[in-house]
């Protein structure tokens, strides 16, 4: 089971991604938040395999909640989906430590095929070890 987190100020957004995740075999969202703030502390505690970060966020935006993830959980996986595909955001959200990086307004169905593709791609756990 990959367990979600989704942090973005767009109730909408947040709607419209659990919905599409909750198709997803294998897939639970476990929390969202509507400000990086709010999410941290949640984070902490679900420990989640995946987040999704929007980047522009009243308060403290996603990158700088990135940089705080990657410091002290750096096997989670992070999921920048902005409407802020701007070259400068990209290469900040990659070097704080984004594992992806996507654009909203035309690739907001990647991050289903990114995470359908991952969940795939992983050996059954349920075989045993060939010795």
């Amino acid at each position: 089971m990959k367990r979600i987190y989704i942090v973005d100020d767009s109730p909408e957004v947040r709607k419209r991604l659990a919905a599409m995740l909750s198709e997803v075999a294998a897939v639970r969202v476990v929390g969202q938040s509507g400000s990086a703030e709010n999410a941290l502390a949640s984070i902490q505690r679900l420990m989640p395999d995946t987040v999704i970060l929007d980047i522009r966020m009243p308060g403290k935006n996603g990158i700088q909640l990135l940089r705080e993830i990657k410091s002290e959980h750096p096997g989670i996986t992070a999921i920048m989906l902005t409407n802020y595909d701007y070259p400068q955001y990209r290469k900040e959200s990659l070097q704080a430590g984004a594992d992806h990086f996507f654009n909203k307004t035309r690739e907001f169905e990647r991050v289903v095929d990114l995470l359908r593709t991952e969940l795939d791609a992983r050996p059954d756990r349920s075989l045993p070890d060939p010795d």
